[in-house]
C-alpha cells in the first residue's frame, strides 16, 4: 500500500475519532451533570482532549516532518497534564466531601459504546501508524487505546456506585485517571525529545 493512501486513512480514523467524541461531549455534558460523577466529568474532559489530539494529528499528517512531529508531541503532552492536574484537584475534592454520584442509565450505555468505538479506532491507528512509521499516530492511538480502557474503567466505577453503593469507586476511578494522564504526558514529552 502506498503512502498516500496510508494518509488518507490515518485522515479517516482520526475524523470518525473526531467526530464520536463531538458526539460524546454532547453526550456527556447531559449525563455528568444529572449524575455529579466526577469520573464522567473527568471523561468528558478526556474526550475534548481526544478531540484536541485528533485536531493535531490531522494537522501534523498533512506536513509530516520530525520538527512538525515533535511539536504535536509536545501539545499532546500539555493536555495530558493539565487534565490530570484537573482531575487530582476534583478527584480528591470529591472523595474528601464524600460526594454521591448518582446513576446514570445515558452515562453507562455512553461509556460502553465508546469502549468498543474506541478499541476498534486504536487497532487502525495502530496499524497504519507502524506501516507509516509515524510517531504522532501511533501515540495517538495509544491515546485511543487508553481512551478505551478509561470508559471501562469509568464504567466500572460508576456500575460500583450503582449497584453496590461504592460512592468512593467515582473518585477513586478519577484518581486512576489522574496518574495515566500524568504517565502520557511524560512519555509524550519524552518521546518528542527523541525526534
Amino acid at each position: 500500500m502506498n503512502e498516500s493512501t496510508l494518509l488518507q486513512r490515518g485522515i479517516a480514523l482520526e475524523y470518525a475519532t473526531l467526530g464520536w467524541n463531538v458526539l460524546g461531549v454532547a453526550v456527556l455534558a447531559w449525563a455528568a451533570p444529572a449524575a455529579h460523577s466526577v469520573a464522567l466529568v473527568g471523561f468528558g474532559f478526556d474526550t475534548l482532549l481526544e478531540i484536541g489530539a485528533s485536531t493535531v494529528v490531522l494537522w501534523e499528517l498533512r506536513g509530516t516532518g520530525g520538527a512538525r512531529q515533535a511539536r504535536g508531541l509536545r501539545l499532546l503532552s500539555g493536555a495530558f497534564l493539565v487534565l490530570g492536574l484537573y482531575l487530582l484537584g476534583q478527584s480528591g475534592w470529591s472523595l474528601a466531601h464524600a460526594v454521591q454520584p448518582q446513576p446514570s442509565a445515558l452515562g453507562l450505555g455512553w461509556l460502553a459504546l465508546t469502549c468498543a468505538v474506541m478499541l476498534a479506532l486504536a487497532w487502525g491507528k495502530r496499524r497504519v501508524g507502524q506501516q507509516l512509521g509515524n510517531p504522532v499516530l501511533l501515540t495517538e492511538g495509544r491515546v485511543t487505546l487508553v481512551d478505551a480502557a478509561l470508559a471501562g474503567a469509568v464504567l466500572l466505577g460508576l456500575g460500583l456506585n450503582a449497584w453496590r453503593g461504592w460512592w468512593w469507586a467515582d473518585g477513586a476511578v478519577g484518581l486512576l485517571l489522574t496518574g495515566y494522564c500524568f504517565w502520557e504526558a511524560r512519555h509524550a514529552w519524552h518521546e518528542a525529545r527523541t525526534l
